[in-house]
């Protein structure tokens, strides 16, 4: 396929400057100023628990909610993270696949993701996602942070994006219609919204296990050890 250099200029400018559907996110980012495509999220904080309303958590939002596991397992954990930043990737990358396999695949723990966009290209990351076919979600969040250091550090991230998004089965004028939808530019903001004025989310990656608030970059063991606690509560 050729790829029309023109138009990835034209969306290049609009992560840049903000406009069409990336204004909708300008005043609301998790950071007072939006790091280059490849910034990194604020250090790993794992400060004193707190715990939310589990009711008030599992809320249905604008959009679908992206599970793995049953949605009657016994313990869930949500998870809000972004593409860009660089614990997240850490963890999806070292330490997901450990609790996928041990809890998610198993039936004993369902996992939410929810977005939390820190950047721009955070966010038209965020939006590939949700505009592909459900079942391609969780594949497409996996090639994203293997591959973060590539696309999300180049100087053309939006095309290294759209050569991702073909994986999964987008043409090009998917691709820009996808970056140009408000409805899903808007329920993402409603996402990162509600996780930072009803449950204090300020930063990705943060975790909410049953409830109980965890922020920052946890090992495969501090997990393991916190599930196992709520699945024998």
């Amino acid at each position: 396929m050729t790829i029309d250099r023109r138009k990835f200029v034209t969306r290049a400018t609009l992560l840049t400057v903000g406009t069409s559907a990336f204004s909708l996110f300008s005043p609301t980012l998790g950071w007072s100023h939006s790091p280059p495509p490849g910034g990194s999220a604020p250090s790993p904080r794992n400060g004193p628990q707190v715990s939310v309303s589990v009711e008030d958590l599992m809320k249905p939002g604008p959009l679908d909610e992206m599970s793995e596991g049953t949605e009657n397992a016994t313990v869930t954990i949500v998870q809000y993270t972004s593409l860009t930043c660089e614990h997240c990737a850490r963890f999806h990358n070292n330490v997901y696949p450990l609790l996928k396999e041990k809890f998610f695949d198993t039936g004993k723990v369902r996992l939410i993701m929810r977005e939390f966009p820190g950047d721009r290209l955070a966010l038209a990351a965020s939006m590939v996602t949700r505009c592909a076919d459900k079942s391609q979600y969780f594949p497409l969040i996996k090639i994203l942070f293997k591959t973060q250091n590539v696309w999300a550090r180049s100087q053309d991230p939006v095309t290294e994006l759209f050569k991702i998004a073909k994986l999964a089965g987008f043409t090009e004028e998917r691709f820009n219609t996808c970056l140009t939808d408000k409805k899903i530019a808007g329920g993402l903001r409603d996402i990162m919204n509600r996780g930072r004025s009803n449950f204090t989310v300020s930063a990705p990656p943060t975790f909410f296990i049953d409830g109980q608030k965890l922020s920052g970059g946890l090992s495969f063991e501090d997990f393991e050890k916190l599930v196992l606690q709520h699945l024998n509560s």
